[in-house]
């Protein structure tokens, strides 16, 4: 079976710069050789598998997709990049579809050298023999670890023969999270792109929404766009909830039917080429806010726009959550939602009844992604070239002193935010985010 022709070839050029990297961290740590395997594919019944997803630090370093495969880094004067995958097999490629194999893999994905997976338990050892340290993702799959500690292993026992085995292990992931958390021009050009597909599958599911549809309706809109624009996947199950769903952060059930004159909350972006994209956009099921909504939604607005304002390189990490959370405590004061001073709301934390959750996480590989939000106890500057989501919120469930007005409304805004010299950059502000453009917008659908 030939080789299939990409939609979008692959520049391996970042990710062999990316292996660089990590080796230079490696020796400039005393050397040693690192161990990173991707996902396991994982059964859903009998011989049908979920679909397959790499692991994110695998294809970080390596741009391979297959699953079964394994990169074995040495640090060294001679710094070695060695791949281990699946080798060819005809049948199987008839069944399942093409697999590149060691020799075309080496040449593809620019390593040093390549084996075939079947390898790797006998040629593991004499990776780690007189080895300083192992650099390995310890603790995250079972069945990777025995085989790790079995390598391990086998090495001590050559120990009467002269072979030292590696005196420590460090976890490899920890670098690679500082590595990730600075996204390079590659890697950003793929966010805005998914950030475009995203922005644009919002828009489409504002149009597709009206009263009396169900919530999985909209949901399938959401899908469609992300696949038919050449997004591989959801980067994260779809928040498709109306009336008081919107109040359930992780709402994913996305079965009920839409009621006039409620809000619908919709949390989604797609997966594109293994980067996520994250927005929120919170809309009237008829395409009018009404008061009660408009108010709370322009103070989850003002929220965003003072959490953005916080966005900037020298910034800590906590400002723009800090910045938003003052907007909203006062908001809520003045719609009569709490009672006190703003000092007193703050301190107390009263507003956590109707804002439970950060104003943000990091932003890459994956929806949640990795990197410290703190270093030695302090929160941590922002610097050009993170990303991050600016998502404030408020959810009012009915209760003691809640204005009945507000009840079962909940609001969400996010937006993808680039960390950039000037301050930072939204990348996905094509899906309508003020009062006037969702309502804009909506009118086009028909609503009055």
């Amino acid at each position: 079976m030939n080789a299939p022709t990409e939609s979008r070839p692959l520049d391996i050029t970042p990710f062999r710069a990316r292996r660089e990297r990590l080796l230079e961290r490696m020796a400039a740590a005393g050397g040693g050789v690192a161990i990173l395997a991707t996902a396991p594919e994982r059964p859903r019944n009998r011989d049908a598998h979920y679909p397959y997803r790499h692991d994110s630090y695998f294809y970080y370093l390596s741009g391979f997709t297959e699953p079964e495969a394994v990169v074995v880094l040495v640090a060294g004067e001679q710094p070695s990049q060695i791949l281990f995958c699946r080798q060819r097999d005809e049948e199987q490629e008839i069944w399942n579809g093409y697999r590149h194999g060691p020799e075309a893999a080496r040449e593809r994905f620019g390593f040093d050298e390549a084996w075939t997976i079947g390898d790797l338990e006998r040629r593991l050892p004499d990776f780690l023999a007189n080895q300083p340290v192992l650099w390995c993702g310890l603790g995250y799959d079972n069945e990777w670890d025995t085989r790790v500690i079995a390598a391990l292993n086998a090495v001590r026992d050559k120990a009467r023969t002269g072979i030292i085995p590696p005196h420590s292990v460090r976890d490899v992931r920890a670098d690679l999270d500082e590595m990730r958390l600075f996204k390079d021009d590659t890697e950003l050009a793929i966010m805005r792109r998914a950030a475009k597909i995203s922005a644009e599958a919002h828009r489409r599911a504002m149009l597709a929404t009206r009263p009396g549809r169900f919530e999985y309706e909209i949901e399938a809109e959401l899908l469609h766009a992300f696949r038919a624009a050449g997004s591989q996947f959801p980067a994260y199950t779809s928040i498709v909830a109306s009336g008081a769903n919107a109040c359930v952060l992780h709402y994913v059930e996305n079965d009920r039917r839409m009621i006039d004159g409620e809000l619908l909350l919709i949390d989604a972006g797609c997966e594109l080429d293994g980067y996520a994209s994250d927005i929120t956009r919170t809309f009237p099921v008829n395409g009018r806010f009404s008061g009660p909504q408009r108010e709370l939604y322009e103070l989850v607005l003002a929220a965003q726009h003072a959490a953005r304002a916080e966005i900037r390189p020298g910034a800590h990490w906590n400002q723009p959550h800090e910045a938003a959370v003052e907007v909203l405590a006062q908001g809520l004061l003045d719609l009569g939602l709490l009672e006190g001073s703003l000092d007193g709301v703050l301190e107390r934390g009263d507003y956590r009844r109707f804002y439970m959750h950060r104003t943000g996480h990091w932003l890459g590989m994956d929806v949640h992604d990795a990197g410290e939000y703190k270093v030695g106890g302090a929160w941590r500057a922002l610097e050009e070239g993170m990303v991050l989501t600016v998502e404030p919120g408020c959810y009012v469930r009915p209760g003691e002193g809640v204005p009945e007005a507000f009840w079962n409304i909940g609001i969400r805004i996010e937006d993808d935010a680039v960390v950039t010299a000037a301050g930072c950059e939204f990348i996905t502000e094509d899906a309508p985010k003020s009062v006037a453009d969702i309502e804009a917008l909506m009118r086009e659908a028909g609503h009055g």
